[in-house]
Formats: C-alpha cells, sequence, structure tokens
C-alpha cells in the first residue's frame, strides 16, 4: 500500500481564520510599503537639497573669483545679501535639472542621518477606534515616522521653604531648628541659579546680548532688568575667579599655549581712559586631552 506524501503545510481551522491571517499579512506588507515609499522620498529630499547646496557653493566661489581678481570698481551681485536672507536661500527649492547617473565609484547616500540614541523618546500613539477594530485577532504598533521634538523655556518661581522644629525641655523651655538652605552664589539675588546659568551660557556661548535676553525673559512671563542681569554677570565673575585659576594652571602644564590678540573697550576700568588702548588675549593651551580657552584683558 502507497503511503501518501508528508507535508509541513498546517491547514487551518476555519476559512474565517484564513481571511484574518491574509488581512493581517496585507496590512503588514503595506506598512513595509509605507516604509520603503517614506525612504525613497526621504532619499530624493536629500539629493535636491545636496543639488542646491553645490549650486549656492558654486556662485559664492564665481563671485569670490570675481572680487578678487576682477576690477575694483565693478558692481556685482554680492554674497553678503544672502547673509540677510539664510533662511530663505536655505529653505528655497532648487531648480529643475537633469539628474545625473551616479559614477560606479561613488557610493549612494542613505537618507537623512539618523537621531542620537542619547536622546529621551517620548512615543505618541494613533489608536483605532473600537468600531475599527471589532474582530480583529490581534492588534499592534508600527512606527511610521520620528520628529526631533524641543520642549520651549518656562519661567516659574521657586520658594524656598524652611522647615523648622520647636522643642521644650524638662523645665519648660522652648529651642528651635531650622533646616539648612542651599546658599546662592549671589547673596540677595533674586535670580536663582539656573536662571544666571542660562544667562551666561546665552551671552557668552550662543552670543546673545543682554538686552535680547531681557526680552525672551520678559517673553515667558518673568521680569528682570538688563542692569540685574549685568550685575549678575560681574558678581558670578568674581565666583567663578578660583575655577578660572584652576583652568589657567592647566593650560601652563601643556606643551604648547596658543594666543590670538583683539583690541576691545573697556568702561569704567579703574585707573584706565575708556578711549585707552586695551586688548583681550584668548588663550587655548594644556594637555592634549584636557584643552580649555580662557580670555585674559590687558
Amino acid at each position: 500500500m502507497k503511503l501518501p506524501p508528508k507535508t509541513n503545510e498546517i491547514k487551518p481551522s476555519s476559512d474565517s481564520d484564513t481571511m484574518s491571517i491574509l488581512q493581517a499579512l496585507l496590512s503588514e506588507k503595506d506598512s513595509l510599503i509605507g516604509e520603503q515609499n517614506d525612504i525613497i522620498e526621504k532619499k530624493s529630499d536629500v539629493i535636491d537639497s545636496l543639488k542646491h547646496r553645490v549650486k549656492m557653493l558654486e556662485e559664492y566661489l564665481r563671485l569670490a573669483n570675481s572680487k578678487r581678481f576682477g576690477s575694483s570698481s565693478e558692481k556685482t551681485d554680492s554674497p553678503q545679501g544672502d547673509l540677510f536672507n539664510e533662511v530663505e536661500v536655505i529653505a528655497a527649492p532648487p531648480d529643475d535639472e537633469p539628474e545625473q547617473p551616479p559614477k560606479d565609484d561613488q557610493k549612494a547616500k542613505t537618507g537623512r542621518k539618523p537621531f542620537s540614541k542619547n536622546l529621551p523618546r517620548h512615543q505618541v500613539f494613533a489608536y483605532l477606534t473600537d468600531a475599527e477594530k471589532e474582530g480583529a485577532i490581534n492588534t499592534f504598533f508600527v512606527k511610521v515616522r520620528e520628529e526631533l521634538d524641543i520642549v520651549p523655556a518656562k519661567v516659574q518661581v521657586l520658594e524656598y521653604m524652611q522647615e523648622k522644629a520647636v522643642f521644650k525641655d524638662a523645665q519648660g523651655n522652648s529651642t528651635m531648628k531650622a533646616a539648612e538652605v542651599v546658599k546662592h552664589p549671589v547673596p540677595k539675588a533674586m535670580g536663582s541659579i539656573n536662571l544666571m546659568t542660562f544667562i551666561i551660557i546665552a551671552k557668552y556661548a550662543d552670543g546673545m546680548p543682554l538686552y535680547r535676553l531681557e526680552g525672551i525673559i520678559k517673553r515667558y512671563g518673568g521680569d528682570i532688568t538688563r542692569t540685574t542681569l549685568a550685575n549678575y554677570v560681574i558678581a558670578l565673575a568674581k565666583q567663578l575667579q578660583p575655577l578660572i585659576n584652576l583652568l589657567r594652571e592647566a593650560q601652563n602644564s601643556g606643551p604648547l599655549i596658543m594666543a590670538d590678540e583683539t583690541r576691545i573697550q573697556v568702561l569704567k576700568e579703574p585707573g584706565y581712559s575708556p578711549t585707552g588702548d586695551k586688548f583681550m588675549w584668548v588663550t587655548l593651551g594644556g594637555p592634549p586631552d584636557r584643552q580649555s580657552v580662557l580670555p585674559c584683558v590687558s
């Protein structure tokens, strides 16, 4: 008697199970196709952006050469004007140009640069209604895109509450003990340490003048004048002097110190005229793995 050949095929128990499995597979297929289309669209955006960038750089180079080798009286369009239209220039769509086939020795870039995995992530879910998922054998979520988000600054008032305890001895005398409060680097200042840190970073790392910082704080609901902010900067300079001394010692321990001289005007300098010559020396040095940059006015 000849036995039928073996098979690994698992037959579904019913037609409804078969339809459910097919629907799930089709849904997964549509999701994969959507992700692939999104990748293709992102690659096209990158290519168009690079084309526009190359065209702008070529134009800047042409104008620079014209200014360098051409007549000094020549009146041409200057790239300096585009500096005032930075957003419009960068966001302008590239002109329609025939796409050139890539060379064999050039590797195509694979889309946009991914976000750092060290960034905190918050998931935003899009849910089906109960009616839409009625009868489904399973539901799952698929990541469709990532967006870089930022939490805007906010102004708040910190209220420091000091706990105090009252004790009474055997003779009936009362004593009091108070919790230790964190000391502020600028006594009696109405700005918090976080606010002063924000001011220092924004002014010296981001190049924001105090009058703009005053407006930013006011826009968020705070009210501190630029005079007060300037006093914070002066007071913190004295508090940070020990740290600056340590950085200077670290620079002196390195093999080489590089310096740059800039002429500046210093107001209210004891013993000096505001119109006199003053110089800022910015130094870079220290051990190769722990270099620092420090200013010095003389």
